[in-house]
């Protein structure tokens, strides 16, 4: 993310997104009610005197939306913020009436809001310093392999293939048919990676994932050089990875991305409800207790929590999120995109980790 101005007292920041994360931190940070100012195009009919109207023509022009509605297209990569015209120039009727800006990739935005809350602020100071590539994983046993991007939002999978392969006492056939298998799995590695700089992981259980190892080593060594851990799991396929995402064995790999922490916290958290000692609770009336006392360290809120919500009930998840940073307290907005934030999604949506037990 690159951050063109801001001034959080006025109210505004101006940013361009970089990559398809960014959009994703976007998505997070643009409520209903905002005003985000960008270049867009705009159909005007343009009339000539004694003469039927002409037919339309799209424009393009500069203007601002105030906040209906975002929604994050993954599949063409793109922001939609849909909303009603606040400003515009002259030659363009329409304040008031509806319209949609597509936000892409290197897009110049500016987003205007009454009060930006501090995990708003540190979510853009920190997508500004995580512009490093995603994690690309191949997760192998003998029974399946699943390749994926790790993003900061969750985990794009770009193929997953199950394999059948002969007994181990048909040890020649089912020799071929393994290096049939790695095969095809080096070839789906290297369509994904192309010529992009993409750090690999490869995870797994058992020897398979050495093998695939010496495989690539030796048939495709300029993507060999790519990778940079070999970790096991007791898990193939998507499971794999959600595994290595939950026990934090990739977490190396991954540095300082996004997922990687709210996995970890979303762990803690379960394992601290586990334990039952009164350091963790769940549910809006006992984060709203726990608040009450001051005891809120962490505040985890699921991303759809609060884009579900009713104007009624985000404004109070709004202040309750404002009232913990208020009192020393962060507040950590998960995403439902992987398995961490589906499983506080089931808690309700709502948690937080506690400075102090309070029961």
């Amino acid at each position: 993310m690159r951050i063109l101005k801001k001034n959080f007292k006025k109210g505004f920041v101006k940013v361009i997104p970089k990559t398809l994360d960014d959009l994703w931190h976007l998505y997070n940070v643009i409520y209903k009610g905002d005003l985000v100012y960008s270049r867009t195009t705009r159909e005007v009919k343009i009339d000539v005197e004694y003469s039927r109207p002409q037919k339309g023509k799209r424009i393009s022009v500069f203007l601002s939306v105030l906040v209906e509605d975002v929604i994050w297209d993954r599949s063409l990569n793109r922001l939609r913020v849909h909303g009603t015209i606040d400003e515009a120039p002259e030659k363009i009727a329409g304040r008031g009436t509806h319209h949609t800006l597509n936000i892409a990739v290197n897009t110049p935005i500016t987003i205007v809001k009454n009060k930006w809350s501090k995990h708003q602020m540190d979510r853009l100071e920190r997508a500004k310093h995580s512009e490093g590539p995603p994690l690309v994983v191949v997760s192998i046993d003998t029974e399946e392999y699943c390749i994926g991007m790790i993003r900061e939002f969750g985990v794009n999978v770009h193929v997953q293939n199950k394999a059948r392969l002969p007994g181990k006492l048909e040890a020649q056939k089912r020799d071929t048919a393994l290096q049939k298998y790695l095969g095809n799995a080096a070839k789906a590695l290297r369509e994904l990676v192309g010529k992009n700089d993409y750090p690999i992981a490869i995870i797994g259980v058992g020897f398979t994932k050495k093998q695939f190892l010496k495989y690539v080593e030796s048939e495709t060594p300029e993507i060999a050089k790519a990778i940079i851990d070999v970790k096991s799991v007791n898990n193939s396929g998507i499971a794999g990875i959600q595994e290595a995402l939950r026990s934090g064995v990739l977490n190396k790999a991954l540095g300082r991305m996004r997922i990687a922490e709210e996995s970890r916290i979303i762990e803690d958290l379960l394992e601290r409800l586990g334990k039952e000692k009164g350091t963790a609770t769940y549910g809006v009336e006992q984060v709203e207790k726990a608040k009450s006392f001051g005891a809120v360290e962490k505040l985890l809120v699921a991303d759809f929590t609060i884009r579900d919500a009713s104007d009624e009930k985000r404004l109070a998840l709004e202040r309750l999120m404002r009232e913990v940073e208020e009192r020393g307290g962060s507040v950590i907005v998960i995403s439902i995109e992987h398995e961490a934030g589906q499983k506080l999604q089931s808690l309700g949506g709502i948690a937080a980790l506690l400075r102090f037990s309070i029961s």
